[in-house]
């Protein structure tokens, strides 16, 4: 087995123990990428340098007994979202082309202190706006279980890199299912901490009330180990939960015996792919041989989670993406003459058709006659959806359903009709809208080898319980185990 076959724990593991160090992982990492990634193309940018510095330091700590964290040395790829220190960020657009940042976003700042070595920058849909990497402003990135097939999105790169065994681990941001839908198409564990739960600070922003970084792995216990490293409160994140942080690996093997686990009948609709529902539905068989109890939910607001969805996140990103004006940082249209040239030049150049079209879209919600009828209108929807939920877990104690109605399909076949596009994020989406968590775990394959994913949703803050509901599922296969055929 090479160093780039083991998980992070497992990696984490022989450091601990002498048997591997972080510069020989973090060299590997990076001969994978070098092998595999002209066919994935997952990364955007390389920090070889900075990357093998940090891997050294690493092992003088492990050398003199005070490493950082249990994960000090294991490398980690970042999606481009997330500010670095030093290192050109881009969030996939060519309007931050050419951005350094002078600072470090949270997460990128706990996992430093933590000692895990940053590869480099993982393509992402621009601005995290779509569904399967395919908006982003520089190329696509292709799924390791297909080449010819998206890895999802707005983490594509992300998921893409971690099915690749490029590195052992990525972050990833959710605002829509960004992190579980691709997670699902690339046999990958993705996990959407509750909002609040995973500081903001430093992540560019899409829509500020959706979004939340997490964990994006091969393995349940790898998400549990990763997010200890990134939940903490942050008083420079408004939205930041001053919440106590468990113990995620405390409870990860007590199994799901005696547990109520709902599963939501709008979440099980026509349209979805009859293998994805046969891999679904014999997952849920499993957990009632593990000593779960099924109960039939219905969240009857789920119907209108779409339309909620792409009226608030738009008028979010309308205000959001205002600040690139070409004044601060940056591209700046050349061509200008006047001010307003300035705006408008730099906005027309820099923006892709994906981002331009929510910017619109969510402007013209906001407008005058229309916040009452539009915004206003979908922000009550919104707490209706939020109220769905809390019923539900009165019943029971999460939510099981799929994460994507489709296995990965092939690039270029949605491309030209948006609204199918937004189709994919349909049993995904809710969970942001209500600010919960939720998780995707591998739970089989379609007949042509591609990836199927099992979304789990708990209440607030229980990222614990998600963790230990996946990882009994998880115990009693080997899917994370298979390798992409690159």
């Amino acid at each position: 087995m090479q160093l780039t076959d083991l998980t992070m724990l497992e990696l984490a593991a022989k450091l601990a123990a002498g048997e591997a160090s972080s510069e020989e992982a973090t060299r590997a990492s990076l001969a994978r990428i070098q092998q595999v990634d002209p066919k994935v193309r997952a990364f955007l940018r390389v920090d070889e340098a900075g990357a093998l510095a940090a891997a050294r330091a690493s092992d003088a700590r492990r050398k003199s007994g005070s490493p950082a964290s249990a994960l000090d040395g294991v490398p980690l790829g970042l999606k481009d979202i997330f500010l670095t220190e030093g290192v050109e960020t881009t969030a996939g657009s060519r309007i931050l082309e050419g951005f350094v940042p002078p600072y470090d976003a949270t997460v990128v700042r706990l996992l430093k202190e933590a000692g895990l070595p940053l590869v480099g920058k993982l393509n992402m849909d621009e601005f995290a706006m779509g569904s399967s990497n395919e908006s982003s402003a520089f190329f696509p990135s292709h799924n390791p279980w297909d080449v010819a097939r998206t890895p999802g999105g707005s983490s594509g790169g992300s998921a893409a890199a971690v099915a690749a065994r490029e590195v052992f681990g990525a972050l990833g941001t959710d605002t829509g299912g960004s992190i579980r839908q691709p997670a699902a198409l690339t046999n990958t564990v993705g996990l959407k901490p509750t909002y609040g739960r995973v500081s903001r600070f430093g992540v560019i922003a899409f829509a500020s009330s959706l979004d939340q970084p997490g964990p994006m792995t091969r393995t349940v216990a790898d998400a549990a180990a990763l997010l200890q490293v990134i939940a903490r409160p942050d008083a420079q994140d408004a939205t930041s939960a001053d919440a106590p942080v468990p113990d995620y690996s405390a409870d990860l093997e007590a199994g799901v015996r005696g547990l109520k686990l709902g599963v939501p009948r709008e979440y099980f609709t026509e349209g979805m792919d009859p293998e994805v529902e046969a891999a679904v539905r014999e997952a849920l068989r499993e957990y009632e041989r593990l000593g779960a109890t099924l109960v039939d939910v219905s969240l009857p607001h789920t119907k209108y989670a779409l339309a909620t969805y792409y009226l608030i996140a738009p008028a979010e990103a309308s205000s959001n993406l205002a600040r690139y004006d070409g004044v601060r940082f940056g591209l700046r249209a050349k061509d200008a003459r006047s001010l307003r040239d300035v705006y408008a030049l730099t906005r027309e150049q820099g923006f892709g058709a994906e981002v331009k079209r929510r910017i619109m879209l969510g402007t013209f919600a906001l407008s005058s006659g229309y916040y009452d009828a539009h915004y206003l209108r979908a922000q009550k929807v919104r707490t209706l959806i939020r109220e769905d939920f809390t019923r539900a877990f009165q019943q029971v104690d999460a939510l099981l359903s799929p994460t994507s109605p489709v296995p990965a399909f092939k690039l270029g076949e949605k491309v030209e009709d948006p609204l199918s596009m937004y189709l994919m994020d349909i049993y995904t989406l809710p969970c942001n809208l209500a600010g919960l968590p939720g998780l995707s775990v591998p739970c089989g394959f379609t007949k042509a080898g591609l990836p199927v994913g099992l979304q789990i949703l708990g209440r607030p803050f229980d990222e614990a319980g998600l963790l230990r509901i996946a990882r009994a599922y998880e115990r009693e296969h080997d899917f994370f185990r298979r390798s992409a055929p690159l």
